[in-house]
């Protein structure tokens, strides 16, 4: 039996952005819960407070698997009844593009979509230009360090994947320039508002099919810019 860890903590839907989880800790052994939840990439927002920020509806499922680690951990975790009810409500997203998909195979397919967005969010990955395909946007970029590579990525939010790699950024932005010359604008795609929380809206049914197994990629962490959530007694009405 794990032994009891000397740190509590308190998971809740963040007051303003309903995409996101937080994660507020107490104790003396507080450190080992805080290092648990950041390697599972929830950001540091506070001294003792954590944003989880998705950029799909599995908000509850990732804060419901970090409170199953952290109790295995033998840390005491309560998780206030808003995100306890998202955590038991069942939904399906309309018109998925990937109708053949199991829940668990779409999860994957919207996580490792998370990590390239938190790849560009944390300024790993360099994007260098976008464009419209006709269907969704499509980029070329590069991931920062020793041995980098350069990725074609094809899709939007929780579809994006990583469709190509090459072996220097003159290779990609080549590539990509032959195809979408047109279309082509430098940089990432200009989001419509800065830090604004994930879309909750379903993917149309004419959206690109991505492939269910893109290859993720490791990723830093870095402080989030997310506002910091009051610490005082939580409001229990559901988000």
């Amino acid at each position: 039996m794990t032994d009891p860890i000397d740190a509590h903590v308190r998971l809740d839907t963040h007051p303003i952005h309903p995409s996101a989880a937080t994660a507020v800790l107490t104790g003396a052994q507080d450190r080992i819960a805080f290092m648990a939840l950041e390697a599972a990439n929830w950001a540091v927002v506070a001294e003792n407070v954590l944003v989880l920020a998705r950029i799909d509806h599995e908000k509850p499922y990732w804060a419901q698997d970090a409170a199953k680690h952290l109790t295995a951990a033998g840390i005491t975790v309560e998780i206030i009844p808003r995100l306890q009810e998202a955590i038991d409500e069942e939904w399906n997203w309309a018109n998925y593009p990937m109708p053949w998909c199991t829940r668990s195979e779409i999860r994957e397919v919207s996580n490792e979509a998370q990590k390239i967005h938190d790849d560009i969010r944390h300024g790993q990955l360099l994007m260098h230009a976008h464009a419209h395909d006709g269907h969704t946007t499509v980029a070329v970029g590069t991931y920062l360090g020793q041995g980098g590579k350069s990725v074609y990525l094809h899709g939007e939010d929780h579809l994006r994947q990583v469709a190509d790699t090459f072996n220097s950024p003159a290779q990609a932005l080549l590539a990509f320039e032959k195809v979408h010359a047109s279309e082509m604008r430098p940089g990432r795609r200009p989001s419509p508002t800065p830090n604004a929380p994930p879309s909750k809206s379903a993917p149309s049914s004419t959206s690109p099919q991505p492939s269910p197994n893109p290859p993720a990629r490791s990723r830093r962490q870095s402080r989030s810019t997310w506002p910091t959530p009051a610490t005082t007694t939580p409001s229990s009405t559901p988000s």
